[in-house]
């Protein structure tokens, strides 16, 4: 029988040592940890599909930056997961590796694990819209499904989106009416891409906890996030907090609050020609804690959490941010897009 890793009863200080060696990042990839167990002569594991998030990415011979490069990725190439290594040298916040198709390695931060996964069409749309999650590597959202050519925008896995209609194209396939959140445009995505959720996919985590006995601390200089209800310690999740990369956008320090959330939103820098600008369409479970925009949220451009990367808010695998979205005050109704609610759960975040 294949040895498994045992991660019940460890310590908050062994767990975060074993975070810095790259554990938490297997964690991050969002696999059961038995399943990197030590597979027995003959076994066949299957890590799904990995998406290459980056414009270019290095595939090396060995799981390490210094090693042979043997192939140079672009974005949105899909390959199979054929196994996962620990490396050794940079970076040392995550030293997960992904092998891809048996051909080489890339390191984990710049692949997105994906499924493919299609889904019966959902006809009973209410008046009010309802929220879908996008469960292919990636889908390209049309002005028109009658003229396919004109891309709107590329939406990628685990990205949620607010379905307000359903159309055919010229062939009798059916196609979601999706409303963009931002501009207020329409545009329609293949009905097979995307996951309508269920209302109870998004109950509320531990109800029966007093509100004012949940709270969130961010540890910028570790990078994780920890819930507690009282003084116990109930999740901790690596995160990829605001980096002075750019231009000082540091996540803030201090006490705040989840008061404004939503499942989804499309995320817009509005100076579209800087550098530092990004435009990022279904962006999930957002938990907002200031006025500017500070947030929690999953993110599916990069999967290298665990060292500061955003432009202030706290990027969050999908599950993860899903799980706070869920165990936080206030609720956001099923058929509502928003709530704006004053006393939403406290936010602790310190250095």
């Amino acid at each position: 029988m294949a040895d498994t890793l045992d991660l019940n009863g460890i310590s908050r200080r062994e767990f975060l040592r074993l975070g810095s060696a790259g554990l938490l990042a297997l964690i991050a990839a969002g696999a059961n940890p038995g399943s990197f167990a030590r597979s027995a002569p003959g076994d066949t594991i299957s890590f799904g599909l990995g998406r290459i998030t980056a414009n270019r990415v290095d595939m090396f011979d060995a799981p390490s930056l210094d090693a042979k490069p043997v192939r140079t990725l672009w974005k949105d190439l899909v390959f199979p997961i054929t196994n996962i290594e620990i490396g050794s040298g940079e970076p040392v916040h995550n030293r997960i590796w992904y092998q891809l198709k048996k051909e080489g390695y890339v390191h984990s931060g710049s692949v997105q694990p994906v499924k493919i996964d299609k889904n019966e069409t959902f006809f009973n749309i209410p008046r009010k819209g309802v929220l879908a999650e996008v469960t292919v590597p990636f889908t390209d959202a049309v002005w028109d499904p009658r003229g396919k050519q004109n891309v709107a925008y590329r939406l990628y896995y685990t990205s949620t989106q607010w379905i307000t209609g359903l159309v055919e194209d010229d062939e009798g396939n059916p196609w979601y009416e999706i409303l963009e959140d931002f501009y207020q445009y329409k545009y329609f995505v293949n009905a097979a891409h995307l996951r309508v959720i269920p209302p109870e996919e998004v109950t509320p985590i531990s109800p029966e906890v007093p509100p004012a006995d949940k709270r969130l601390e961010v540890r910028l200089n570790d990078q994780l996030v920890i819930a507690y209800e009282g003084s116990q310690q109930v999740q901790m999740m690596r995160c990829s907090a605001g980096t002075a990369y750019y231009k000082g956008y540091l996540t803030p320090t201090g006490r705040f609050s989840t008061d404004y959330k939503r499942p989804s939103r499309h995320m817009v820098n509005s100076r579209l020609a800087s550098a530092y600008s990004y435009d990022l369409p279904g962006v999930p479970w957002i938990c907002y804690i200031t006025e500017e925009g500070i947030a929690f949220h999953g993110a599916y451009w990069h999967n290298d959490f665990g060292r500061p990367r955003s432009h202030g808010c706290i990027n969050l695998l999908a599950e993860h941010a899903k799980w706070i979205y869920r165990w936080t005050t206030p609720q956001v109704p099923y058929e509502e897009q928003h709530i704006d609610k004053r006393g939403g759960t406290r936010v602790d975040i310190v250095l």
